[in-house]
Formats: C-alpha cells, sequence, structure tokens
C-alpha cells in the first residue's frame, strides 16, 4: 500500500491543533456558505463541537472533512442532507475499520 503525503500551507497550520473554528472560519476552510453549514447543523448532519447558539458554535477541523464529502455527495447524487450525512457516516466507519485491520495486519 502506498502512503501518501499531504502538505500542508503555513497559513492553515493551527488548523492541525483542532482548535475550534467559528462558524464563519469553518465555512471559509469548508468552502461553504454560512447559511448551508447553519442548515446542516439544524438537520443534525453537522455538530459543532460546542456552543449554543450560531454565533457561539465552534467547529472540529476534522469536520471540515466531512461537510465538504457532504455537499459533494448532495451535488453529485441530488441527496438530501439526511441521505448524504448518513453516507458520509458509513464512508468514515469503513475508513475506520480499513485502518483498524492495517494496524493488526502490522
Amino acid at each position: 500500500m502506498t502512503r501518501s503525503t499531504i502538505t500542508v500551507p503555513a497559513d492553515m497550520v493551527e488548523l492541525l491543533d483542532d482548535a475550534a473554528l467559528s462558524l464563519q472560519d469553518f465555512a471559509r476552510c469548508a468552502r461553504l456558505a454560512p447559511e448551508w453549514v447553519q442548515t446542516h447543523v439544524q438537520a443534525g448532519v453537522l455538530q459543532p463541537a460546542c456552543g449554543g447558539g450560531a454565533t457561539e458554535w465552534r467547529f472540529a477541523s476534522t469536520t471540515v472533512v466531512r461537510a465538504r464529502r457532504i455537499a459533494e455527495l448532495e451535488h453529485i447524487y441530488d441527496a438530501d442532507p439526511q441521505l448524504a450525512g448518513l453516507t458520509a457516516d458509513l464512508m468514515e466507519e469503513v475508513a475506520a475499520l480499513r485502518r483498524a485491520m492495517q494496524r493488526l495486519a502490522d
């Protein structure tokens, strides 16, 4: 299995510590509109790491990948948010199982 290396631009290194992104920062990183993010939080397919209301929400940087995946599924397959979220859940679970199997094989 070939492993690839991802180079992270210096201005994005702060994302690696998972310090929690505001709604605006999260939307910008995910290249999505803040309204899209709010709709998907309300639908239950994206979860802020903390915060009671939209102005207080903080998102883990790892959630950026999930948001992009959901947006892509909605666009490509014309899926509703719940279906795209469920599909993203399954994709994440398969990836976790593959990582676990790889660790057992190593």
